[in-house]
């Protein structure tokens, strides 16, 4: 199991993402940051999806 704690990224926020793969889980922070933050998918550049892949820890 994979998790991303959202605070993590910055935001203060209590939300943990887990899922299966990373995959799994950057789609779950996709839909998070669009309604909880909101930041659009097409917002997301490439520099953000690095980081909040780094973050992805194993649990």
């Amino acid at each position: 199991m994979l998790s991303l704690r959202c605070s993590d990224a910055g935001f203060d926020c209590s939300r943990v993402i887990k899922g299966e793969t990373e995959d799994d889980i950057m789609k779950e922070v996709s839909e998070h940051a669009s309604t909880d933050h909101g930041i659009r998918p097409e917002d997301m550049n490439p520099q953000m999806i690095h980081k909040i892949k780094n973050l992805i820890q194993v649990s």
